[in-house]
Parts: C-alpha cells; sequence; structure tokens
C-alpha cells in the first residue's frame, strides 16, 4: 500500500488552476506512540485555502512550495496507538490533501446522528463559523433584517437559517436563479437576490445585520444601506482573493454616520466554545430544521479543479471531496 497526496507546485498569480498543484506518490505513514493513522474518506474544499496558497501575510502559516496542502478531511482510523482511539472510530483530522496520514489531533465523530460528510460543512468548521460569527458579532434581535452574502454557500445558507431560527427576517445573495429558489424554497429565507440578474442597488432591503463572505462591490453596497448602529461580520472576501488589483471599498464613511460595528470572524478564536456549536446545530438538525446541500467531486486528482471551481462560484453548498 502507498500514499497519494496533492503538494502546492508553484504559487498562483491572479486565478488560481490545476497547475498550481502536483500529485505525488509517497510511503503510506506509520502511527508514532500517541498517533492514528487515518485512511481519508471525505476532504473539505474552503475558501480560505486561497490565502493559504498566497504569500501574503495571513492569520495561520500559509502552505510552502512542496508541502502537502491544508484541509480538513473526515477519514476511518486504521490503526490506533492512541489511547482513546481504536480502529474503526470515525474522526475529523487537519490532513490536508492526501489518502493516508497519521496524526495526534484527532476528533471522534459519530457518523450514526448525521452523515460523515456533514462534520466538514453544516456541522463542522463552516457551521460553527456561522453560528459563532452570527450569534456573537452579528448579535441579531428578534425582528431585525439580517443580510449573507454567498447564502447558498457553507457558511451562508446556515446563517440565514439560523437568522429564521431566532427570529429575524432573513434575506440572501446569490448567483444565479437555482440557486436562489434553494435559498428562499429550501431554506427559508424570506428573499434572495440574484447578483448576476442586475444592479442590487435598488433591491437591497435596509438591514440590521450584514454577514459578509464576499467584500468587493456588495460590501460597498450594504454599507450604504445599513441601518443605525448595525453590525457587519466580515467572513469571506471571496471577490477578491485571486485579484491582482483589490477592490478598493468606497463607502467606508457609512461605518462613521451609522456607527456601525464591523470585525472580522476567525473561527477559531471560540475554539474552546466548539461542543456548544456542535450541540446547537446538531439539536437543530435533529429536529428538522437545519438543512444543508453538497457539491461532490471524486478522486484526490479532481481536488485542484475542485478548488478552481469554488473559487469562481461554481459549488452550490459545501464543496467536498470523496476520497474513498
Amino acid at each position: 500500500m502507498e500514499n497519494q497526496r496533492i503538494v502546492l507546485a508553484s504559487r498562483p498569480e491572479g486565478w488560481v488552476t490545476p497547475q498550481n498543484f502536483r500529485l505525488e506518490k509517497a510511503p503510506l505513514p506509520r502511527p508514532a506512540d500517541g498517533e492514528v493513522l487515518v485512511k481519508n474518506l471525505w476532504l473539505s474544499l474552503d475558501p480560505y485555502m486561497r490565502g493559504r496558497i498566497s504569500a501574503a501575510k495571513s492569520y495561520v502559516k500559509g502552505v510552502d512550495i512542496g508541502e502537502v496542502m491544508v484541509g480538513q478531511t473526515v477519514g476511518e482510523v486504521m490503526e490506533s496507538k492512541h489511547p482513546n482511539l481504536k480502529k474503526g472510530d470515525h474522526v475529523l483530522t487537519q490532513l490536508g490533501w492526501q489518502l493516508y496520514g497519521a496524526t495526534k489531533e484527532a476528533t471522534r465523530i459519530d457518523g450514526s446522528r448525521a452523515p460523515l460528510s456533514y462534520y466538514l460543512g453544516m456541522l463542522g468548521m463552516p457551521g460553527m463559523t456561522a453560528y459563532f460569527g452570527l450569534k456573537e458579532l452579528g448579535q441579531p434581535k428578534p425582528g431585525e433584517t439580517v443580510l449573507v452574502s454567498a447564502a447558498s454557500g457553507a457558511v451562508g445558507s446556515v446563517v440565514g437559517q439560523l437568522a429564521k431560527l431566532w427570529g429575524c427576517r432573513a434575506i440572501g445573495i446569490a448567483g444565479g436563479r437555482e440557486k436562489c429558489d434553494y435559498v428562499t424554497r429550501e431554506l427559508g429565507f424570506d428573499a434572495c437576490l440574484d447578483y448576476k440578474a442586475g444592479p442590487l442597488r435598488e433591491q437591497l432591503e435596509a438591514t440590521d445585520v450584514y454577514f459578509d463572505n464576499v467584500g468587493g462591490e456588495i460590501l460597498d453596497l450594504a454599507l450604504a444601506r445599513m441601518k443605525l448602529f448595525g453590525r457587519i461580520v466580515v467572513c469571506g472576501m471571496i471577490s477578491d482573493y485571486n485579484a491582482t488589483e483589490p477592490y478598493r471599498v468606497k463607502n467606508l464613511r457609512a461605518v462613521l454616520v451609522n456607527r456601525l460595528k464591523m470585525q472580522g470572524m476567525i473561527v477559531f478564536d471560540w475554539k474552546d466554545r466548539y461542543g456548544e456549536a456542535l450541540k446547537a446545530l446538531g439539536g437543530y438538525y435533529a429536529g428538522g430544521k437545519l438543512k444543508t446541500r453538497e457539491s461532490v467531486v471524486e478522486g484526490l486528482e479532481n481536488a485542484p479543479q475542485g478548488l478552481v471551481s469554488l473559487l469562481k462560484g461554481g459549488n452550490f453548498g459545501k464543496q467536498l471531496v470523496k476520497l474513498a
């Protein structure tokens, strides 16, 4: 048996391409004391990965040339030298773009309560990002209007559903009629605006909370429609991730005039409370109050193309790679 892994071959200039990555073969890793050998079953693809392969400074160390590409995975323990894990356990890890890995950092998950892939989406990092970002930074109150961009995506879809569960009016922004229909008809948002269908300026409602996943021009438009003492959660800026000349915000004056609160959101800041989020999200899911959708590409070799598609908005829901 041997391992297969994808490493960073070159740093992209502008848009990411599959040629920025390289598929390699390697010996099967062996677990040391305190570690498990894991066969990865699912790999998560997320917008933050674009920042990790850039030379620009970020909130964590980037991926070096020749290193295995980062990514969260769900897998099965094949061999254990870990005191609390046994062969056959399903675990959540950070093993990245490879078929096998050895690690001490593995969290057991329960595949009987939800599909394993959901722990990379609605019940994982994206769901927790939505939960803490909206609850702690957005601080929505019943009756308020919550606007969320990339509303059909892994984070945005949960934000809007939580807003409704917490008594708010939820407005989404998404690209294309199919995505907007899904957001309103399946997820229960009050409305969804198709940014591909024409200018958004006249369609945006006055907003109490804006959960921003895209940055750029849509952030500018939202700034102009924020209510007095509104809150803006800056979770992602996917519209700028591949830009060689980033968008320059024009409506920043609105922060002063309307006394807005605007804060960046990184889910790691709440790592000590992950259990709280999983309990809440799992409860909503078990009660039929939280829904999700997945886009899946098959095979490790197709992970680079899956990331390219994600960054260009080609995904519909949570983007995953099925590895086994």
